[in-house]
């Protein structure tokens, strides 16, 4: 097999993403520590029951995969992309990084951090899919995902921020304001960081100006997808997709459910929205 797409849990795909026999796909879980039980996320994850533990438990934490799930995997096909987690949040793309060094043959291997999470790693799995499928040469994906990438832009709309402060992924006093005040934050990932960009008073009102930013940014997106993922948060989810389809005209827009990773950290009722 001449290309394959590896790509962390934090996307929210299952394995069977990729249906195309001339391109091998894998997606490396990460874990979810509870107490003394670890939760693989993997297809066969139970995201309520891990979340009813946690809810019980004082002591949880997540872990990325280690070099050796990544390397593992090179010698399946001549070419390897890898699409992680930003680097600011997991050590997720540090660790495909040394599973390449590693490797025999590094310059076959391209990992992507992709700054973000969830539905930016599936726009770039997407991405990758299509570039592969025009024939092109490896370097000349390499430029083009990369440049697809520094053009993606993610939102984030929370009602729990336990894991987000507590882990050190959020500032203590940022998440008292969103969790204490009826505030809800409306926050965006900046060079693969968590920054608050809106603070609104009542969570609809939060849904009306995260679309109306997202309607701001240019006035065409007939060739764009964008992508909702939510924990547990379907009706949320749909909401913000009919206000998209009044205000924008998407391509497509996309809803998926979140899970183990982007569940510890979302929380129930929490949406992401990637385009």
């Amino acid at each position: 097999m001449k290309y394959q797409i590896l790509v962390d849990s934090a996307s929210d795909l299952l394995s069977d993403y990729v249906k195309d026999e001339n391109i091998g796909f894998k997606v490396i879980p990460l874990t979810i520590n509870v107490n003394d039980k670890e939760y693989v996320d993997n297809d066969k994850l139970n995201v309520a029951a891990m979340l009813e533990d946690m809810h019980q438990s004082k002591k949880n934490s997540s872990a990325c995969p280690a070099p050796e799930s990544f390397l593992q995997e090179f010698d399946n096909a001549e070419y390897t992309f890898i699409v992680t987690i930003t680097s600011k949040l997991s050590g997720c793309y540090n660790a495909a990084c040394v599973a390449k060094q590693s490797y025999s043959k590094p310059e076959n291997i391209h990992v992507i951090d992709s700054k973000q999470v969830s539905g930016t790693e599936i726009l770039l799995v997407d991405k990758l899919v299509e570039l592969i499928k025009q024939d092109l040469s490896f370097e000349e994906i390499k430029k083009a995902i990369d440049e697809y990438r520094d053009k993606k832009s993610l939102y984030f709309i929370l009602q729990k921020f336990d894991n987000l402060v507590n882990n050190g992924r959020m500032s203590k006093i940022a998440g008292l304001i969103a969790s204490k005040l009826v505030i809800r934050p409306i926050c965006v990932a900046h060079e693969g960081e968590i920054k608050m960009a809106k603070k609104i008073i009542g969570i609809k009102n939060a849904f009306a100006k995260l679309v109306q930013m997202i309607s701001e940014k240019a006035k065409d997106f007939s060739k764009e997808t964008i992508i909702i993922t939510h924990c547990f948060a379907e009706d949320e989810a749909n909401i913000i997709k009919s206000d998209l389809e009044k205000k924008c005209n998407f391509k497509e827009i996309r809803i998926l459910p979140m899970r183990g990773l982007c569940s510890y950290y979302a929380l129930e009722k929490g949406v992401i929205i990637c385009h």
